[in-house]
């Protein structure tokens, strides 16, 4: 569904009085104009404040890395630090990633682990620094006493909203007057304002900062600082497979240059007959076995960036009763005037969920 600019269960209500309500103006907008917020579809809800709220909630985490370089024999100590030891528990059953060695918990000092290598006839392997654990699982024994209590802490998490707005203004004679293609020269104002201010929105919902002084949004690539990578020469089918391995996107959001990468991950493939008129180069969707993703293009993203998005853990909602909407205003003099308003905010839930990919090869550098 595109993006209308109202939450979907107050669509056809009354805006406050002197507003009029543009959303059908927004719904005849191109999607290329913001193909980003169409993807997304409007919010179920509105936000409440100016400073609207969420809480996260995570579970607790099954993998953790070593955290040790010292070692007397890799693949016979069994003692070695970890990053956090409070994710371990006496008896849980260990496995370093890419090992077929299982080891088993048998005591837990802070960060130090001590464990039974080559556990359940599995052959012990080397062990190295920074290497990722994975916790298998952990066995209660028949009438134990209940374990100790583990939980995570829900987390506030917030973002501003923003202000929108562009004026119109067209003056007594040109209202009068017929004009070459158009029916009303105030409707053609406000639909060309309204195209800037959702290509702004669109363009502040990816790339908006968040400021220390003035009220505005926070975009998504500023949330995901912590699930930023880099270090990956171009886009390829090993590089979407371990983001979507590790996250639950559903989303892939790119500029021109990614876009024609992905479009070339089939083109070996393709075949026309010698009676095609059409030549279809265009991947739209990505299906793997870790899910299905939308493919969508937008101007507005860095060409060298690539944005992995779960789209059910976002959205772009307006504060409530201000939804793009028109207001006339008094004129001074010989002309009709009016200010176009709206106020958004982004909710951007869960970011270990998505993940932002940059520094890739773009147009200008030879890709290998």
């Amino acid at each position: 569904m595109s993006f209308t600019g109202k939450a979907t269960y107050t669509a056809g209500t009354t805006l406050p009085e002197l507003a009029e309500d543009v959303s059908d103006l927004i719904g005849i907008i191109s999607p290329y104009d913001t193909p980003l917020l169409d993807a997304l579809g409007d919010p179920l809800r509105e936000a409440t404040s100016t400073h609207h709220e969420w809480l996260e909630d995570v579970l607790l985490p099954n993998k953790d890395a070593i955290n040790d370089a010292t070692w007397t024999d890799p693949s016979s100590d069994t003692t070695f630090d970890v990053d956090d030891g409070s994710r371990f528990r006496v008896g849980d059953q260990i496995q370093v990633e890419g090992s077929e060695e299982v080891m088993l918990v048998t005591a837990v000092n802070t960060n130090t682990l001590t464990v039974v290598r080559g556990y359940a006839g599995t052959t012990p392997e080397n062990l190295a620094d920074n290497q990722l654990v994975n916790i298998l699982g952990n066995a209660a024994l028949e009438g134990a006493e209940k374990p100790n209590l583990r939980f995570t802490n829900r987390v506030r998490c917030g973002n501003y909203t923003q202000i929108f707005t562009a004026a119109v203004e067209v003056s007594g004679s040109d209202m009068a007057a017929g004009q070459l293609g158009l029916a009303d020269e105030m409707d053609f104002q406000k639909q060309e304002r309204l195209r800037e201010l959702l290509r702004n929105l669109e363009r502040t919902v990816i790339c908006g900062e968040l400021p220390t002084r003035d009220r505005r949004m926070r975009g998504i690539v500023d949330f995901l600082p912590s699930r930023e990578m880099h270090g990956q020469p171009h886009l390829s089918h090993e590089l979407i497979e371990q983001v979507l391995s590790a996250g639950s996107a559903d989303l892939i959001v790119v500029g021109g240059f990614q876009k024609r990468r992905i479009n070339a991950f089939c083109s070996d493939s393709r075949s026309y007959g010698a009676t095609d008129t059409t030549f279809t180069d265009m991947v739209s969707v990505y299906e793997s076995d870790f899910g299905i993703c939308r493919v969508v293009t937008t101007r507005w993203l860095p060409q060298d960036a690539a944005l992995f998005l779960d789209s059910s853990r976002i959205s772009v909602l307006p504060l409530a009763g201000r939804s793009f909407h028109f207001k006339p205003l008094a004129g001074a003099g010989n002309y009709e005037c009016g200010e176009l308003i709206g106020e958004y905010t982004l909710e951007f839930k869960n970011p270990t969920c998505h993940a932002l990919v940059r520094g890739l090869a773009t147009a200008k550098e030879v890709v290998t």
